[in-house]
C-alpha cells in the first residue's frame, strides 16, 4: 500500500528545495507518494528581531509564496507539485530574480495559466496561505522553519517532523535508506532533536 507523506516548503528556502529533490527521489525507491504544501517564513517570522538582510528577504518572499497559494487552491496538489519544481529551478539553480515574469515563466512552464501570478502583489490569499502553514508547523512547533514533514505512522499517529537539512540530495537507494531512517526516528515515542552544525552550502 502506497504511503502517503506530506511536506510544507517556502519556495525561497535552499534547504526546503534540497529536501523536495530527495523525497521525489524517496518515490522512485519506496513505495511513497509525496504530497507538497505551502508554509510560509514570512509568516513563521512575523514580530521577530530579526537580521535587516534576513528581514528584507522575508519581506520578499511573499510573492512565490503568495503565488503557489492561489496555484493550490485553484489547481490543486498536482499542480503545486509542478509549479514548485518549475519555480524552485530558475529560483535555486539558475539564480533568477524574483518577479512577476519569473512567476509566470514557472506556471507556464508548469502548464498551468498566468493568473495565480496576480496573487503575488495581494492579500486575497493570505488567509488560505496561513491555514496550510498552521496545518504544517503547528504539530512541530514553532522553533523550527522548512522543511516539515508529516507521515502517518505504523500506529496510525502522525509523525511529524523538521528536516531532514541534507545536502547535496541523496540519489538511489541512499534516499530510500535516509527516509527508513527518518521514519525510525521520528516514529520513536520521546524522541526530539537530533542535530549538527552544518559545514556546507546547499549543493543543487
Amino acid at each position: 500500500m502506497t504511503t502517503s507523506a506530506d511536506m510544507w516548503f517556502d519556495p525561497v528556502c535552499p534547504w526546503a528545495w534540497m529536501t523536495s529533490r530527495w523525497l521525489l527521489e524517496v518515490e522512485r525507491v519506496r513505495d511513497v507518494h509525496i504530497r507538497f504544501h505551502v508554509m510560509s517564513l514570512s509568516v513563521l517570522n512575523e514580530g521577530r528581531d530579526l537580521p535587516p538582510d534576513y528581514r528584507a528577504l522575508l519581506d520578499d518572499a511573499w510573492g512565490p509564496v503568495r503565488v503557489a497559494t492561489a496555484v493550490a487552491q485553484h489547481h490543486g496538489d498536482d499542480a503545486v507539485r509542478r509549479f514548485y519544481t518549475e519555480i524552485g529551478t530558475r529560483i535555486h539553480l539558475e539564480k533568477r530574480e524574483r518577479g512577476r515574469d519569473l512567476y509566470v515563466e514557472s506556471l507556464t512552464a508548469a502548464g498551468l495559466p498566468a493568473e495565480p501570478a496576480e496573487a503575488a502583489d495581494g492579500t486575497a490569499y493570505d488567509e488560505a496561505l496561513r491555514a496550510s502553514h498552521h496545518a504544517g508547523m503547528n504539530p512541530v512547533g514553532d522553533d523550527v522553519g522548512t522543511p516539515v514533514i508529516h507521515v502517518p505512522g505504523p500506529d496510525g499517529q502522525l509523525i511529524a517532523f523538521f528536516g531532514p537539512v541534507i545536502s547535496p540530495a541523496p540519489q538511489g537507494e541512499a534516499a530510500g535508506r535516509l527516509w527508513d531512517g527518518v521514519l525510525l526516528v521520528g516514529g520513536t515515542d520521546g524522541f526530539f532533536e537530533l542535530k549538527r552544525s552544518r559545514t556546507r552550502e546547499p549543493i543543487f
